[in-house]
């Protein structure tokens, strides 16, 4: 029996969105050659539904693509539901709510796979000659690719030669011919690992990626867990039921049952061809191609009338913030409560472009400890610079607690009246790093490390928990009763009238999200849903 709801069933999470009115059901013709990835680009951009290409002008009739899977939505009060789904939440969930699941999860005993003869993803297979991956509407997404992307949305399964851990790795990949793709396995990804471990021995690298995943499962994919620690045992935990998984046709993997689309196939361990450019998570396109793995091609299967989930990377925000940020931001917030420091929430901002992280401080707790600037910055830059999921972010703001860091307009506001330019500024040029941050110098991609900072955004009263002024807002400015009254009354003054589900902030609430350790061990690397 299939799996359903919106966290292990990927075509019950699009039939979600559009009942909720979270995503339109295009019927006009559009093009996969840049026409679709226009139509997301725009939608990232006005915070529109997510839209569902049902009559492509390529590739065979009936596939489908679905662009901005966990886009942001524009009804207030619904800003995350296109990512709450992704989990089986509500759609009023706020990041503290996200975050608390997460970690909830990371925390719990792990809930394996269960495998099952058949399901969905085997409605129709393909071998052999029959493998032809233009069949598939592979869009062109902005007009400076070096080609056609098929996996933008997907992961990659590889299991390590002793079968001791299996890893399912989210990273790009671009159509190189009928039966190949070319894409990235960086050896700090858990996919470039195990590829070279496979390449080491001289031998090819059993492969599997999947599109239209469950998507709890491609959130988890896209988290930087520990290495050695299998995904598919978190997404259990995280969903309350084991995911169900299926054998692959031509090798010993396992897939999960309810994709829309698996490839299958193996990593050449010398093979390499020309990959990219592509419009990158952190907002730019460059010029140049580099050589990376080629991917081999198999078989195909997939369910009738595939959906092909694409994010079309870019100006934030789009998946590579809501989705990586978001498990970034989780992975961080637990990694640095664990090393016992006055933490009370991490966010990967998704405006900057996964380019930093803030880091919400307990000035309470921190009054306690008696540490200073420097003692601060320098353990909390060796807590999350030596860990994966701190190689991914190169910057960290540190910010008091009576900031909501979830909120870009405050973060910007406490930057600009709290932190020092001749002061609180720390730079670790030793710290390693992802190459893939624009403004490194060639020294520092080839070394792997430099751009790293910590910039302290406290004022100097609030190491001994004070804090000299009263922050002059609604929340801080008058009694609740006054607040409440004016919420209440807003559209009987003459105004549009706001979400009443969304009660008057309490900054009281913003420590909800619960203290847990995972061994207090780092997080394993991962990579951009669309970037590497």
């Amino acid at each position: 029996m299939t799996q359903r709801g919106s966290a292990l069933n990927f075509r019950d999470f699009v039939a979600e969105l559009l009942a909720t009115g979270d995503a339109v059901d295009i019927r006009v013709p559009v093009s996969p050659t840049l026409e679709a990835g226009a139509v997301t680009r725009r939608v990232y951009d006005t915070r529109s539904p997510a839209p569902l290409f049902g009559d492509l002008t390529e590739g065979t009739p009936g596939f489908r693509i679905l662009g901005a899977p966990a886009g942001l939505s524009g009804v207030p009060g619904e800003t995350y539901g296109r990512l709450a789904a992704h989990f089986g939440l509500p759609r009023d969930t706020t990041p503290r709510d996200l975050l608390a699941k997460l970690i909830s999860a990371m925390n719990a005993r792990p809930v394996p796979p269960r495998i099952v003869p058949t399901g969905p993803c085997k409605e129709n297979i393909l071998t052999g000659d029959d493998v032809d991956l233009t069949r598939f509407p592979v869009p062109l997404l902005h007009e400076q690719d070096g080609g056609r992307y098929f996996g933008t949305y997907g992961f990659h399964v590889v299991r390590t030669p002793d079968e001791r851990w299996t890893s399912w790795s989210v990273s790009r990949t671009m159509l190189h011919g009928r039966n190949t793709l070319v894409g990235p396995a960086m050896p700090q990804q858990h996919l470039g690992m195990i590829h070279r471990m496979w390449a080491e021995r001289g031998e090819r690298a059993p492969w599997a990626m999947v599109l239209g995943a469950p998507p709890a499962a491609l959130a988890a994919a896209g988290m930087p867990l520990p290495a050695e620690v299998d995904e598919g045992g978190y997404v259990g935990a995280l969903a309350g039921d084991p995911v169900e998984v299926v054998r692959t046709e031509t090798g010993d993997l396992y897939v999960p049952a309810n994709s829309e689309i698996v490839l299958e196939g193996y990593i050449s361990p010398d093979e390499t061809a020309p990959e990219g450019p592509m419009g990158e998570y952190h907002g730019y396109a460059f010029s140049e191609s580099k050589p990376q793995p080629v991917f081999h091609v198999e078989a195909v299967t997939f369910r009738d009338q595939p959906i092909l989930p694409v994010c079309v990377a870019g100006l934030p925000p789009e998946e590579n913030h809501t989705i990586w940020g978001t498990m970034i931001s989780a992975v961080s917030l637990d990694l640095l409560r664990s090393h016992g420091l006055p933490v009370s929430l991490a966010w990967c901002s998704y405006e900057a472009a996964t380019c930093w992280i803030v880091v919400a401080v307990d000035i309470r707790r921190l009054a306690d400890l008696r540490m200073t600037e420097r003692q601060l910055a320098d353990t909390v830059a060796e807590v999350l610079f030596g860990s994966h999921t701190g190689w991914l972010v190169p910057k960290v703001l540190l910010v008091a607690d009576d900031i909501d860091i979830t909120d870009i307009d405050q973060v910007v506001w406490a930057m600009a009246t709290r932190s020092h330019p001749a002061t609180g500024h720390y730079l670790y040029p030793q710290a390693p790093g992802i190459p893939m941050v624009p403004y490194l110098t060639q020294d520092e991609v080839r070394a792997g490390r430099g751009g790293k900072s910590v910039v302290s955004c406290l004022l100097p009263e609030q190491f001994h928990g004070e804090t000299r002024g009263v922050t002059a807002s609604f929340h801080n400015s008058y009694p609740e009763h006054v607040r409440r009254q004016v919420v209440e009354n807003w559209a009987d003054y003459g105004f549009a009238a706001t979400d009443r589900r969304r009660p008057v902030p309490d900054r009281d609430s913003e420590d909800a999200v619960p203290v847990s350790g995972f061994g207090g061990q780092a997080r394993g690397t991962r990579e951009a849903v669309a970037g590497p």
